[in-house]
């Protein structure tokens, strides 16, 4: 599969037919859907007519954009207009997007080609894409693993070879986290550096919207697309953006910290080996390495406690608009097309959001507010102040994206806490609103995780999110091509 950028230059080019493209991901989706389960839609015709739509603009002589004909697939909680919107749902089972998402309409302006809406965990409250009201995905290196989540299937489109880019979501690090699951590369931008217009609502103040890429490059690519400001957006930053591509991928001179905290006695061994031949690779592309002692981020311990208390709050508030009446089924004929209309409101939602929204209207409620929610906002900003006293001293910070390699289907499923600690290492970055990337470093060769993929997370200040991207392309140059998942080779 070529990259994203070749196909659009091809595209634009004259060089290739962007329905020939679409025809090819539609092949390989036939082939490896099954193995991963990724999409709860994939719109086949849609994704046809947009082919369609960008060969009569390359017929009139337009430039279809950046993205020309390059298949995108989108977790299916960010609006595509007249198209199923579900976030994984059945309280949503039926629904149909009224107007596009700002980076969907920034999509099709830059000639992308929408294929599909992929699986997430249920509103994303998850790590494992195992709480989706409908189905679980599977992961594409082993399918008896989960890809990680909640954008579960969108890294699984990606790490299957489907499509070469699509757009996850994450609260507390769900991009990173199944990016470094399934071996692909995941950005969180800056917070408000992407506009939220159109998306399902999980935690106001912590979601944002990014890029799964196979190549740390396309990622880059994607990012320019949906970036800049959205006068739509109370919470878009204003003012002019610069580009990520525009951005030399250089590692010399770059200082990087890789804090004591990043590198828990929770993580795995194993983990932690290919994370330190991957700080030898920052060092030897020129990159001055360094371990920051414990310490200089002292309230980072709480940030599981912090995020689960500020995430579910705004979850409590932003899921009552799902009440049975402005969302909801559609009646034909008498007849109600959502099956689960003569359920109790309770069971719409399955357990884990019915679990957060009863734990953020305890920390709302009368008596409570200020012992817990309030002081959690407390020690978020203490948390946002010690990373950027960090970012004196560091360009950028290191260290794993998950804790573990990818785990076995149910075995965390039904243990609240041990799921939390997917989110250790992301969910810092999450509060502090910095932007964030996890890229391919390896596989684990030894113990229970032996031949999964590992991450390496790559932080940055406030607003610079150019540079992230930047490193994670020079890293990835110097490491080499990222393994492929096996399904790479499945015939199309």
């Amino acid at each position: 599969m070529l990259t994203a950028r070749r196909i659009a230059d091809q595209v634009r080019a004259g060089d290739l037919d962007p329905i020939d493209v679409l025809e090819q991901a539609l092949q390989r989706l036939a082939v490896r859907e099954e193995h991963v389960r990724a999409y709860l839609d994939p719109d086949v015709e849609f994704a046809r007519r947009m082919a369609d739509v960008v060969v009569e603009r390359l017929n009139r002589g337009e430039d279809p954009g950046r993205l020309a004909g390059v298949p995108v697939s989108l977790k299916d909680n960010i609006a595509v207009a007249g198209r199923s919107l579900t976030a994984g749902s059945r309280a949503l089972e039926g629904y149909r997007a009224p107007h596009d998402s700002c980076v969907a309409e920034r999509l099709i302006a830059e000639g992308a080609v929408l294929l599909g809406r992929t699986n997430l965990d249920e509103f994303g409250m998850g790590a494992s894409t195992e709480s989706s009201g409908f189905h679980a995905t599977l992961n594409p290196w082993d399918r008896e693993r989960v890809p990680g989540g909640s954008s579960g299937g969108s890294a699984a489109a990606v790490a299957a070879g489907i499509v070469p880019l699509a757009l996850g979501t994450e609260t507390g690090g769900s991009i990173r986290q199944p990016a470094a699951l399934c071996g692909v590369t995941g950005f969180k931008p800056s917070y408000g550096a992407v506009s939220r217009r159109g998306v399902v609502a999980f935690g106001s103040s912590l979601d944002q919207v990014g890029p799964i890429a196979a190549h740390a490059e396309d990622a880059a690519l994607l990012y320019d697309v949906i970036a800049g400001h959205d006068p739509l957006d109370s919470t878009s930053a204003p003012g002019e953006r610069a580009s990520a591509l525009s951005v030399r991928a250089d590692l010399e001179g770059l200082r990087i910290g890789i804090p004591e905290e990043f590198l828990d006695e929770r993580v795995d061994k194993r983990v932690l080996q290919q994370i330190e031949k991957a700080v030898q690779v920052l060092g030897d592309a020129g990159a001055i390495t360094k371990r920051i002692p414990r310490g200089r981020l002292a309230h980072m311990q709480h940030s599981i406690a912090v995020y689960h208390l500020v995430a579910c709050s705004e979850a409590s508030t932003n899921l009552a608009r799902f009440d049975g009446v402005r969302f909801g089924p559609r009646v034909s004929d008498g007849h109600a097309l959502w099956p689960l209309y003569e359920d109790t409101r309770g069971t719409l939602f399955g357990p884990e959001v019915r679990r957060r929204i009863v734990l953020g209207t305890f920390a709302l409620s009368a008596g409570h507010a200020d012992a817990w929610y309030r002081r959690a906002l407390s020690v978020r900003a203490l948390i946002r102040r010690e990373f950027q006293q960090l970012f004196d001293d560091y360009d950028l910070l290191a260290g794993p994206t998950s804790p573990f390699g990818a785990f076995p289907l149910g075995e965390k499923l039904d243990d609240p806490v041990a799921m939390s600690l997917c989110d250790l290492l992301t969910a810092p970055a999450c509060l502090a609103g910095l932007p964030s990337v996890s890229v391919p470093c390896g596989l684990v060769r030894k113990g229970s995780f032996k031949g999964l993929p590992v991450g390496l997370c790559l932080t940055g200040a406030q607003g610079d999110d150019p540079r992230v991207l930047a490193a994670a392309r020079a890293f990835e140059v110097a490491r080499g091509e990222p393994e492929r998942s096996p399904l790479w080779e499945l015939e199309a």
